[in-house]
């Protein structure tokens, strides 16, 4: 059976960049988000703040494939990677002194994915 191809290009590029970077430094981390990103876009995580204050410490880097949605508080200030944000997610990581950036700019940032937790 056919598989579809994704109807988003920014995904398709993004998943060829993820498997690339994974090839080149060596890192599984990429390989992992880059397997989720070409499931279906209906299976992608989509990841409260409340979850993220749990499971994430302070300074940590936490990467999302999918979107973050603002429901809960977040207190500690983590380095939040998605493919989308929702506008409230955005600013409560902001007022939590917290940093949100695309998946590719952690890719750019943090080639090896060291020290990086993935959330669902």
């Amino acid at each position: 059976m056919k598989r579809a191809a994704k109807t988003n290009p920014r995904y398709s590029v993004l998943v060829s960049m993820l498997k690339e970077a994974s090839r080149a430094n060596e890192s599984g981390v990429w390989r992992e988000i880059a397997k989720r990103l070409e499931k279906p876009s209906n299976n992608f995580a989509e990841v409260n703040l409340s979850k993220i204050n749990r499971y994430a410490r302070e300074g940590e880097t936490v990467i999302v494939p999918g979107k973050v949605l603002g429901s809960g508080i977040l207190e500690a200030g983590v380095s939040v990677a998605a493919l989308n944000f929702s506008d409230s997610a955005v600013t409560k990581i902001m007022d939590a002194n917290g940093t949100c950036m695309t998946i590719e700019d952690l890719v750019k940032q943090n080639p090896e994915g060291k020290k990086v937790r993935i959330l669902r």
